[in-house]
């Protein structure tokens, strides 16, 4: 969960806990990223819903928040059923404006607050996201779906926003349809935060698990 992504999480969390499931919520703060990870691997966890993946920009644009290269590894290596989207890669996250490094000046702002500047992903930047998310989940060793917000991937990346960059959309969607192989991609005309992508997101999650009932 992001701050951006908070409406899509909570719906998906409340469907869960429904159908039975402890859900455990992580922020994608880089260390959040990390923890998940972590549990993935000792297999404390029986599925995956990663709805914000915003880690990966980090780590490969240089912000603040990474979790390191080996994000969105875990589950694949171990097997363990996964539903992935691209929420918050619409952004990079740094400290207040005075700490932003020279090398980025020029490029698109939205100050969140006095100690968060956010700055908008490229189209380029977001072409290496999408085949970078499609090339891990392709050696999946479990089932996994890939669900497409084609409508925006954060809450200020939509009409009317100041993140709302169709193109940028458009390659980070086109990388992953690229890269991914035959894992499935599910392309919904719908924005992150709309209740009916969070019911498919946890719904699609829900069939993955099929029998394996929570203890």
């Amino acid at each position: 969960m992001f701050g951006v992504t908070t409406p899509c999480v909570q719906q998906a969390r409340k469907i869960l806990e429904e159908a039975g499931y402890e859900v455990l919520v992580f922020h994608a703060t880089g260390t959040g990223g990390q923890a998940m990870e972590s549990l993935i691997r000792e297999g404390l966890i029986a599925g995956v819903l990663d709805i914000t993946t915003t880690e990966l920009a980090d780590e490969l644009v240089g912000g603040v928040l990474s979790a390191g290269p080996t994000r969105l590894t875990a589950a694949v290596e171990m097997g363990v059923p996964q539903v992935v989207s691209v929420g918050a890669l619409d952004m990079v996250n740094f400290g207040p404006p005075e700490t932003i490094p020279e090398k980025f000046k020029g490029r698109k702002f939205h100050i969140h607050n006095a100690s968060i500047t956010l700055m908008r992903t490229t189209p380029e930047e977001n072409a290496k996201l999408g085949e970078e998310i499609g090339r891990k989940l392709a050696a999946a060793k479990g089932p996994v779906s890939i669900l497409l917000p084609l409508a925006g991937v954060s809450a200020i990346d939509r009409a009317g926003q100041p993140f709302d960059e169709p193109a940028a959309r458009t390659a980070l969607f086109d990388g992953i349809r690229r890269s991914r192989g035959s894992v499935e991609l599910i392309e919904l005309d719908q924005h992150i935060n709309d209740p009916a992508f969070a019911d498919a997101a946890a719904e699609r999650l829900l069939a993955m698990l099929g029998s394996r009932v929570p203890a």
